[in-house]
């Protein structure tokens, strides 16, 4: 019996594809930054629209959502970005967003809201951020009624709802840079 050879070699030149392959890695991670803000601005214009939705009082909220590029946090092929409310500009939005108990009587003034203080106590200091809840009701006037539990609106976390549309216009973006490469 004799033993035939079964199996071949061959040879094929794969340098192209190497380059290939080398040139949409580059293109992917050059278009990281653009498919991440992509998707940032799906997340804050659906942020915006959830705030929107909810109606404003003196607009602050709704002006002070942002979308900023993380440096820090960002690396070759890995572009992050933040979308939030800035907090100096609208320290209610944590109330909106989570909802809070409302204990005390509050007016809307032409400043905004402001908690009723006792008659007796006008022209004294307001009690420190960690008073007893004695001092606290001793100074503000309480609610008629006692505490209402005002519930969260969450415009934030709502905004998470269009992630499959912010992957899509990620994937679009990343998809029409990798067709650029030849």
């Amino acid at each position: 019996m004799s033993r035939r050879r079964t199996s071949q070699t061959l040879s094929v030149d794969l340098s192209d594809l190497d380059s290939l392959l080398e040139d949409l890695g580059d293109a992917a991670e050059a278009a990281s930054r653009p498919a991440s803000q992509a998707a940032a601005q799906v997340f804050y214009d659906r942020m915006r629209a959830n705030v929107a939705r909810i109606g404003t009082v003196s607009g602050n909220l709704a002006q002070s959502i942002y979308q900023v590029y993380s440096n820090d946090q960002s690396e070759v092929g890995r572009s992050v970005y933040h979308i939030s409310w800035n907090a100096s500009k609208a320290p209610h939005g944590g109330l909106v967003e989570y909802g809070h108990w409302q204990r005390y009587l509050a007016r809307m003034t032409p400043d905004g809201w402001r908690t009723v203080v006792r008659a007796e106590m006008q022209g004294k200091p307001k009690p420190k951020r960690r008073a007893s809840q004695a001092e606290k009701d001793a100074y503000y006037v309480l609610r008629p009624g006692g505490p209402v539990y005002i519930p969260g609106k969450a415009f934030a976390r709502g905004a998470l709802d269009a992630a499959a549309v912010a992957t899509h216009a990620a994937r679009e973006v990343l998809l029409a840079a990798l067709e650029q490469v030849e």
